[in-house]
């Protein structure tokens, strides 16, 4: 009930802001936000990471996007199907439908479906939980049962906190956790600069330099990335995204984002980081079948040292698979987002589908 009181103001303060930011400008609305705008950091036993900065500052953002006239919406994510790309980690994503049915003595005619198996929660356009990584105090050798029992996370917490069994949901950390992301995006074409029309390559990095690179490049250099946005990068990669999914080409490597790039948005103090890509983390051809390393600069014993920085450390979330060509091709480089994952009790993520709305500039 708290979070559907959450989403009634949230659209409420929307609205005000949104009517008040007619008469002004963006860049006035953000110098606004930004006193509030809270960036931490947050006690230990915290449960909400980075998404702590979603309120009024955010809303604000939000409505200034939603009072132009000009403006439109985008869907981030892709429809999900049987036949779509799917991750190598999760097994299959099975739908059953059933036959239309009814009920004796009544006018119905329904439909419905159920799950045969697979990973839905990491599955298509996804959102990961906090509780998805921890980490260990040290490599394991790949002898025996890993030490899991030491493994530690976001917020202190311990194994036992999080998942004191392996049947257990997670305790702590779980996809219930999270906040409605309602706040201001900003929209990063790796592909135009890093890949200079091209997309990016297996295994390529957008790394730190190239996030201010494209800042600049963009004309967002008056506002930078600011605590509470929500930053997606469009690598290109998300253009090979198709269904069917006839040449299993997409999720056996990737692009990705650099340690040094994770890092420096942690620092930024986001809530959440996007990537037209299946992983976050890039992955080189041969990496999955442990043919080949990791990108070079990733630390030992990391080989999804993003994973580990966002949300281990930092308490970000990341959306993999985005939907972000449209976007691109319309430069909407700011935007308002709405991104809200479902309240899986227990769960390491969730299905969702990103609502951008912002105004095209072509």
């Amino acid at each position: 009930m708290r979070k559907i009181a959450m989403l009634g103001v949230a659209a409420a303060v929307a609205t005000v802001f949104a009517q008040a930011a007619w008469s002004q400008s963006e860049r006035e609305v953000v110098k606004r936000s930004r006193a509030l705008v809270p960036a931490g950091p947050w006690p230990a036993g915290d449960e909400r990471g980075m998404a702590n900065a979603i309120g009024p500052g955010t809303w604000m953002r939000c409505g200034y996007f939603l009072s132009q006239p000009k403006a439109r919406s985008y869907e981030a994510s892709h429809a999900r199907s049987t036949s779509m790309p799917l991750s190598p980690f999760s097994g299959p994503y099975g739908i059953r439908f059933n036959p239309t049915s009814s009920i004796p003595g009544s006018v119905h005619a329904f439909n419905g479906e159920y799950m045969t198996g697979g990973e839905p929660a990491q599955q298509g356009t996804q959102i990961d939980a906090l509780g998805h990584f921890g980490y260990l105090p040290a490599p394991w050798d790949g002898k025996g049962t890993p030490p899991v029992d030491q493994a530690m996370y976001y917020g202190g917490y311990s194994q036992k906190d999080v998942k004191p069994t392996p049947d257990s949901p997670l305790l702590k950390l779980g996809m219930e956790k999270a906040v409605p992301l309602i706040t201001s995006a900003v929209l990063l074409d790796a592909k135009q600069l890093v890949g200079k029309g091209q997309a990016l390559k297996a295994g390529q990095v957008v790394t730190a330099k190239d996030i201010d690179a494209m800042v600049k490049a963009q004309g967002l250099g008056w506002r930078g990335i600011l605590p509470g946005d929500v930053v997606y990068i469009y690598t290109g990669w998300g253009d090979f995204w198709n269904d069917p999914d006839t040449e299993k080409f997409y999720y056996t490597k990737a692009p990705g984002l650099s340690t040094d790039g994770a890092k420096y948005l942690s620092e930024k103090r986001v809530v959440a980081v996007g990537l037209d890509t299946p992983f976050v983390d890039s992955v080189n051809e041969g990496q999955l079948q442990g043919k080949a390393g990791p990108a070079e600069g990733t630390p030992p014993g990391q080989p999804f040292a993003v994973h580990h920085q966002l949300i281990t450390q930092a308490g970000i979330h990341h959306i993999e698979n985005a939907n972000l060509g449209e976007m691109a091709k319309d430069k909407v480089y700011t935007s308002c987002t709405m991104i809200l994952p479902l309240r899986e009790k227990g769960g390491s993520g969730s299905p969702v589908r990103p609502l951008v709305i912002g105004v095209p500039k072509r």
